[in-house]
């Protein structure tokens, strides 16, 4: 009996030494879906979708988009963070959803620090302040004189509360000591309707969803959010070279999964995800689109992420911004 015990721990234990590898040679065996917490047509829609093309062929699976809707960013990430933590829900995270939603929010029903590990931040953008095409203001310093000479004339779309778009927009009118009509949305597009029909006068948005429209003259500039022009509107300045100091907001994207997907899938998933931001194809893509590359290793992605979820919570507190 003690002898045929010690086999069944002998044949247990090697069992459970051999299912890391077990498990990551079998993952993945079915379609791996990745949340979009907004609606289609953002940066974080396009960046999901750009990802999920190449990722299929790395996973050799089908990776489908999912958009669930709500709260900004808020209810998509909640259904990734209670999501079963198996490698085949991920979800694309990014300042918002997980530096943001902590400050926003008394009880956002996850803890990004702690319920979500990063697979890979691929890249980032600023935002840029756009206005109507038609509207008399071209300049920062003509909107604010004019917005602090008629409080309340002007208004300003907003793509859900707690997106980067919200808080830029509360980050204007405080720092700037201006009124303005709050509208909000509950995505860009809905927005961009709007601003490009004339029935909106500005949107704090992330420079890559504005850049085409700025091009084909849809819609004009008017500073952008980042601590250097943008190489892909480099005619248009930052809101410090405007003159508003203070105003300096940049975003990242990338893949995140539930906190306890077993580590051989995370790392499964990680080798992917190298290979599918060292595409040249997608790098030009996005570079073209006004993004910046991130070329971290894991270890710096986790200090990264951890470092935003700390400071963005903090610093929304003391602004007393807040989505509620």
């Amino acid at each position: 009996m003690i002898n045929q015990t010690r086999r069944q721990l002998v044949v247990g234990s090697a069992t459970a030494l051999a299912s890391p590898t077990l498990l990551a040679q079998a993952y993945p065996s079915r379609p791996v879906r990745i949340i979009v917490p907004t609606t289609p047509g953002g940066g974080y829609d396009n960046l999901g979708r750009w990802v999920s093309e190449k990722l299929s062929s790395e996973l050799g699976v089908g990776v489908v988009i999912e958009n669930r809707t709500g709260g900004g960013t808020l209810v998509g990430t909640q259904v990734a963070a209670a999501a079963t933590p198996d490698g085949y829900t991920l979800v694309v995270g990014g300042l918002a959803n997980m530096a943001l939603n902590g400050g926003l929010y008394k009880n956002p029903q996850y803890d990004a620090a702690n319920d979500f590990v990063p697979i890979a931040l691929v890249a980032s953008f600023s935002y840029c302040l756009v206005a109507r095409r038609d509207l008399p203001q071209n300049t920062l310093p003509e909107l604010l004189a004019y917005a602090r000479a008629n409080p309340g004339k002007l208004n300003m779309a907003t793509g859900g509360t707690g997106s980067g778009q919200h808080v830029a927009a509360v980050m204007l009118r405080r720092l700037a000591n201006i009124q303005m009509v709050e509208i909000p949305y509950k995505g860009a597009q809905a927005a961009y309707t709007d601003l490009v029909g004339g029935r909106v006068d500005l949107f704090f948005d992330n420079t890559t969803t504005a850049q085409p429209l700025i091009e084909a003259g849809r819609i004009k500039a008017i500073a952008t959010s980042g601590t250097r022009r943008d190489a892909s509107l480099p005619n248009v300045p930052t809101a410090t070279e405007a003159g508003l100091d203070g105003l300096v907001l940049e975003s990242w994207l990338g893949i995140f999964a539930p906190s306890r997907t077993p580590a051989p899938v995370v790392s499964r998933l990680r080798d992917a995800m190298a290979r599918v931001s060292a595409a040249p194809d997608l790098r030009k893509r996005l570079e073209d689109g006004g993004w910046r590359m991130l070329d971290l290793d894991p270890a710096s992605t986790e200090r990264f992420v951890r470092a935003e979820a700390q400071r963005w919570p903090k610093f929304l507190r003391e602004a007393g911004i807040s989505g509620e």
